[in-house]
């Protein structure tokens, strides 16, 4: 039974996310929370693109209508993607974050809670690693300025109001916090999928639909609390994350780095007015990367640290922050679609 769990981590790893193995085999007993063995063999023959029943099953060695609705019940727990159409039902891999993680927004338990965080630190590490990430930070609206070259995929307002389908979900880093009595008490309300991600957590029960507006409404209320708006890496986003740097398992563990701004794929960096600081510490107090430090009454911007995402304009009652360009050679062009990042960062791991 041990063998299969380790083929499964083995198959993760070999995602865009990753997998890494760690030497306590905390992901194993991750993977044995969330599958049978039976899930887990089968999942070895998945692939990360959508397929139908009948290659599954050839792969398998297992007749269709046999395994047909074990990957069902998997789609429902969201182990694998069970994309439904008229013209068939698909089935693809779904690497651990994001994607599986992600899922059991409301399957949780103290245990699997305990050893996500034991082991994220060491997912992390190996995302760091790579040049394109799989999520971007975009500035929010109030810190920008006409003097920013800024691309439409940069405006979230533009990205929120250009999708089909909306949808609400719990954030699934506040929600397990909450539940170990860790939370931070900002909105748990607040990761928006679009499209036809939207129609596949709908199907399972997770989250709501909502307006364009409903959602900007959102986005606005996260900005206010400090949360740094997180699209999916592409020009054209699947999901928004708004995110704090005490739950969110992406940021905290950014933070923890010495320099967050080469991590981070961002075009921005806080600038600070001189002559129109007070030294009044509400940038440094918001500010989700330590990246701002007030000495001798003035603001200082540490450029390793800041990633970009304006929270620091957006309380300065003195016109004294504001966001600037990023040097031509750091700024950053994000890939078309999802399925081009996960193939850059596939190509960055040399999966291929």
């Amino acid at each position: 039974m041990e063998k299969v769990y380790k083929q499964l981590a083995r198959h993760l790893d070999n995602t865009p996310g990753g997998f890494p193995p760690t030497a306590s085999g905390v992901e194993l007993r991750i993977l044995k929370q969330l599958f049978t063995p039976e899930q887990a063999q089968l999942t070895l023959c998945l692939v990360m693109m959508p397929e139908p029943v009948e290659a599954i099953a050839l792969r398998a060695g297992k007749p269709a209508e046999t395994i047909l609705s074990m990957l069902k019940e998997m789609g429902e727990k969201g182990l694998i993607l069970h994309i439904r159409k008229p013209d068939g039902d698909t089935f693809m891999l779904l690497q651990f974050v994001v994607g599986i993680w992600e899922y059991q927004v409301n399957r949780l338990t103290q245990q699997l809670i305990k050893d996500f965080n034991e082991y994220v630190p060491y997912l992390m590490k190996a995302q760091e690693a790579h040049k394109t990430q799989q999520l971007r930070v975009v500035p929010v609206e109030k810190s920008i300025n006409t003097q920013l070259n800024i691309m439409d995929h940069e405006h979230l307002e533009n990205l929120v109001r250009s999708q089909s389908k909306i949808l609400v979900a719990p954030c699934i880093c506040r929600r397990e916090h909450t539940m170990v009595g860790k939370g931070c008490g900002k909105m748990e309300e607040s990761c928006l999928v679009f499209g036809g991600g939207a129609y596949i957590y709908e199907s399972r029960g997770i989250g709501r639909t909502i307006t364009a507006d409903e959602a900007m409404d959102i986005v606005r209320k996260g900005a206010a609390q400090g949360l740094v708006a997180q699209p999916s890496n592409s020009v054209k986003p699947m999901n928004i994350c708004l995110c704090c740097d005490c739950c969110c398992q992406i940021l905290s563990n950014i933070k923890k780095t010495p320099s967050p701004a080469r991590i981070v794929n961002s075009n921005f960096q806080a600038s600070v007015d001189t002559d129109q600081c007070t030294g009044c510490q509400a940038c440094e107090e918001i500010c989700p990367m330590d990246a701002i430090a007030v000495t001798d009454g003035l603001a200082q911007v540490d450029k390793e640290r800041c990633i970009g995402c304006g929270l620091c304009v957006t309380v300065c009652e003195f016109d004294a922050m504001s966001l600037a360009d990023k040097q031509e050679m750091e700024r950053w062009e994000p890939p078309r679609t999802l399925v081009d990042t996960y193939m850059k960062i596939a190509q960055e791991k040399g999966l291929f």
